[in-house]
């Protein structure tokens, strides 16, 4: 199989492909052995790898290997392809901007003439550049106002929450929160999606918040409950691992974990920032 994708679908959104106005969700499974081919869009993509390992991400003829919890980015207009050389299945979460371009009537594809692409750099390069607080003097950016690392392992993810855990306050809205960055920039890694990662310490009851850009979220570790109220309508989820679940655009949400968790989850923040439409409140 070249695809094998289950679209995450929002209820309130049906027949859009769409699981917030702006964004495309769907887990996409690939067998040992499968490959999917070269090809290259104008829609930004990210990879946040739910179960499996072995799976790898080819970007601009730099390759990846796929953990659990590693967020990837393939950028806009990039040649990417998938393959699987490992010998157990892997799950990953897509993320997109398809609604966002289909509304803009900008949205391009092209397929490669080959199936894979020529390994050109050896895997990690991208990160030994611009991943370590420092960049190359002389440089450019790779992918535009894409960041220039495109793979974020999830090791290195866990190690900040874990460390803020222990020395730093707990928000009392977002437990331990941190966002992903574009190292050249400061800013977001894609231009349209903006990323985080969180951790719900054991016997966290968060306070209540809403905002304008919708947002989707990945259990990576742990258990939970997210509380979701607009009006009069009120929607409680338990929430394990590999669970997913959209918190709409100016629904106040509440979280709460017994035991502590970790969740992974990405909204179309850096738009609603660039054209001063964002809008948040912390209720208490």
């Amino acid at each position: 199989a070249v695809r094998r994708v289950l679209i995450l679908e929002n209820p309130k959104l049906r027949g859009q492909s769409a699981i917030t106005q702006s964004l495309y969700a769907g887990l996409q499974l690939i067998l040992p052995g499968e490959v999917a081919p070269s090809h290259r869009h104008t829609q930004s993509a990210l990879r946040f790898i739910v179960e499996g390992s072995g799976a790898y991400t080819a970007v601009q003829g730099e390759r990846t290997t796929m953990r659990p919890g590693d967020f990837i980015i393939t950028p806009s207009w990039t040649w990417h392809d998938h393959g699987h050389e490992a010998d157990a299945p892997v799950v990953w979460l897509d993320g997109l901007d398809i609604p966002m371009l289909r509304f803009f009537d900008a949205g391009f594809a092209e397929n490669d003439t080959s199936k894979s692409q020529k390994v050109e750099r050896n895997a990690g390069v991208s990160f030994a550049k611009f991943g370590h607080n420092m960049a190359p003097v002389r440089h450019e950016s790779p992918y535009g106002q894409t960041s220039p690392i495109f793979s974020y392992p999830y090791e290195r993810s866990r190690e900040a929450l874990d460390t803020l855990e222990r020395s730093a306050p707990v928000d009392p809205w977002d437990g331990i929160k941190l966002r992903y960055v574009n190292p050249l920039t400061g800013g977001w890694p894609m231009p349209t999606i903006a990323t985080f990662m969180q951790k719900l310490p054991a016997g966290f009851q968060g306070q209540g918040w809403r905002q304008t850009d919708g947002a989707v979220y990945s259990v990576v570790e742990g258990e939970g409950e997210v509380v979701i109220t607009r009006g009069e309508e009120e929607t409680r989820y338990a929430f394990g691992p590999r669970d997913h679940f959209v918190v709409p655009s100016w629904h106040t949400a509440r979280l709460s974990s017994t035991h502590g968790c970790v969740l992974f989850s990405f909204s179309d923040r850096p738009v609603h920032q660039a054209l001063g439409i964002h809008r948040e409140e912390r209720l208490s």
